[in-house]
């Protein structure tokens, strides 16, 4: 069992975590904000897993989060938020997070979550910043961690299809596919304005694992039959080719 901090400012959901995990033999510390918390973590040693709320007044989660993980860079912290997007999740795990639950979530989401991370899974990390912008690896939301299979892809009738393998935080693990139409590619190279992305198959590969966690970060669930088929060119398409096609010019 572990010995965990919950920072958050919320009383009743300092509660509900503290319950929750103590349940079932977790010893669990509570701070109210962020200077609390970061006084209770002092360097870290002493804790197994710390649960850091991102708004929080004052100093929000992602500041917190830093000063942590200078202090101990082998900290491990979950980051909660019922505001963020996927583009928060993926700063935070820049930042170090080993994951990102967005509330509301349930008691046993959130378990799963602590379980894996306790039980010392390979330190996970978003996308990451490749010589041409994009890459794809080990990713990690609401408690499923996102594998990507570098092989696993292969085109049909122009559609481009890649394969995922997900483990829940129940620990069993599925296969995701995404499909992207061949008018969806015509309309992310339209909105790139080119016709060659940068890194080529890398780009879409990692396209199709920013909708596989978008779907969980939205849904905490899986896909029904464990496909994904994307239909349109969403918002959250386009602020992440925006990224992609910017981090490649860097």
């Amino acid at each position: 069992m572990g010995r965990i901090l919950v920072i958050d400012d919320e009383n009743n959901i300092r509660m509900m975590i503290r319950l929750a995990l103590q349940h079932v033999g977790h010893t669990v510390e509570r701070a109210a904000d962020g200077p609390e918390g970061l006084e209770k973590f002092g360097d870290g040693s002493g804790w197994d897993l710390v649960l850091l709320d991102q708004r929080m007044p004052g100093m929000e989660g992602l500041a917190v989060l830093k000063e942590m993980r200078d202090r101990d860079p082998y900290s491990k912290v979950i980051m909660i938020t019922a505001f963020g997007t996927i583009d928060l999740a993926v700063d935070a795990m820049k930042a170090g997070a080993t994951d990102f639950l967005r509330k509301p979530f349930s008691a046993n989401t959130l378990r799963g979550a602590v379980e894996m991370t306790l039980q010392g899974r390979p330190k996970l990390s978003p996308l990451g910043i490749a010589p041409e912008g994009i890459s794809f690896g080990l990713m990690t939301v609401n408690g499923y961690h996102i594998l990507s299979q570098s092989d696993a892809s292969h085109t049909e009738k122009g559609d481009i299809i890649h394969s995922f393998s997900v483990s829940g935080p129940d620990g069993k693990a599925w296969q995701c596919e995404v499909i992207l139409p061949v008018y969806v590619i015509e309309l992310v190279r339209a909105y790139a304005d080119q016709e060659d992305l940068p890194g080529g198959d890398r780009f879409w590969h990692a396209l199709c694992e920013e909708v596989v966690a978008n779907y969980i970060w939205q849904h905490a669930d899986t896909p029904p039959e464990g496909v994904i088929r994307v239909n349109e060119m969403t918002t959250g398409l386009k602020r992440w080719v925006s990224a992609a096609l910017s981090a490649g010019k860097g």
